[in-house]
């Protein structure tokens, strides 16, 4: 059954509680997610987005007990990942007439995915409107925020944003609303979902929100199309959004490395009490590469002021691990953060100059001179890593 947001509006959606990763294994989901879909019940009747391919049945099935589909007058499409328009073919198989409210790229983009013909589309941009009976439906489209085909929809009298993806969280909670879920797991959430989909759109993210604040729209919720919704002052994840787009940071200094028998890990700790001889107030995380999840990693990382990145030398490279989380901060793209790298090596030694090279792919500021140290620290060395430590924070 739905879920009555409002006498017009219900949730539709699916909870997935066993979801445990997302865009292949490119995110991890430790506390599941939800596909989000509502059905405006009005003079005419809309539905917004749809769920994921693997639960299309069910969705369907469960959507019918809502409102027989012959009833649906319109079905708006925001964004065509399959997480939200999979369910489209078998809806469109019973209503094949429906119009198809979407951008110009979401017609191209559900022709790419489904290879479908005679789909009757609707393609809309910023400012178009619908008018379903006692409320009017505003398109805004938000390109790369975070695909091409993006938008979202208003709803006034019962003044709701649907946002699609922008404000979501990967958040499986039958609570359903901002205000009755752990609060901690919440936020937690919310920002390792910016740090890891929107931190490459940022710009993007802090323009569209100016434009949308412009319309002085009154606003009840928000509706995202994963996690909860927003209904207790809605306009606080907005708020941190502009806070998180602005190259967003805490006073935190972040080590990552990979390790093969414990040296690059000693240097690490050495290097994090050298920092805090200095600055007993800023917050040091290290994390191994290898045993940590990636996208909490990056998370820390865009919370952080600076990094640092480690790595033994291995076959004249480095380690997989590190190298992969640096070909993640590439291409996220962070802004305003300083960097420096460290090492270890037993015979060539290269992984610090390779770690440097691709620092510098991420346009962000250098401390060159990181510490790289053979075989296994001796007091020397770690005294070494350590004055680095301390040195890396006055550059600062």
């Amino acid at each position: 059954m739905g879920f009555k947001m409002t006498d017009k509006v219900t949730w539709v959606g699916k909870i997935d509680w066993e979801l445990r990763s997302f865009h292949g294994e490119e995110y991890s989901t430790h506390r599941g997610s939800s596909y989000n879909s509502y059905l405006i019940k009005d003079k005419k009747n809309v539905l917004i987005d749809t769920a994921w391919a693997p639960f299309a049945q069910e969705y369907v099935e469960r959507l019918k007990e809502e409102i027989d589909l012959k009833d649906i007058d319109y079905i708006i499409a925001q964004h065509n990942e399959i997480d939200h328009s999979g369910a489209l073919p078998l809806i469109i198989k019973e209503i094949p007439d429906v119009p198809i409210y979407c951008t110009a790229n979401g017609e191209k983009i559900i022709k790419a995915h489904f290879h479908e013909e005679g789909w009757n589309f609707k393609i809309v941009k910023t400012g178009d409107t619908l008018d379903i009976g006692e409320s009017t439906l505003t398109f805004v489209e938000a390109r790369m925020l975070h695909w091409p085909d993006s938008m979202m929809t208003y709803m006034d009298g019962d003044n709701i944003l649907f946002s699609n993806d922008a404000f979501g969280q990967h958040y499986a909670s039958d609570l359903m609303y901002n205000d009755t879920v752990d609060q901690c797991e919440l936020f937690q959430e919310a920002i390792k979902y910016y740090a890891n989909i929107l931190t490459p759109f940022s710009p993007l993210v802090t323009n569209k929100i100016k434009e949308i604040l412009a319309f002085k729209l009154p606003l009840n919720m928000i509706a995202p199309s994963h996690g909860v919704i927003w209904r207790d002052n809605p306009a606080q994840i907005v708020e941190k959004y502009l806070q998180w787009a602005e190259s967003y940071q805490e006073n935190q200094i972040v080590l990552i490395y990979d390790t093969m028998w414990g040296a690059t890990r000693r240097m690490a700790e050495a290097i994090a009490e050298g920092i805090k001889e200095v600055d007993d107030n800023v917050s040091v995380k290290l994390f191994n590469a290898a045993k940590t999840d990636k996208n909490e990693m990056i998370t820390e990382l865009f919370k952080s002021k600076a990094f640092m990145f480690g790595s033994s030398t291995v076959n004249k490279g480095i380690m997989h691990a590190t190298g992969g989380i640096l070909e993640m901060i590439r291409g996220i793209g962070f802004k305003k953060k300083k960097t420096a790298a460290f090492g270890s090596y037993g015979w060539s030694g290269e992984s610090v100059k390779l770690i440097e090279e691709k620092l510098r792919d991420t346009k962000l500021e250098l401390i060159e001179g990181g510490p790289r140290e053979l075989w296994n620290p001796n007091i020397e060395a770690i005294e070494n890593c350590k004055e680095f430590g301390r040195e890396f924070v006055a550059k600062l």
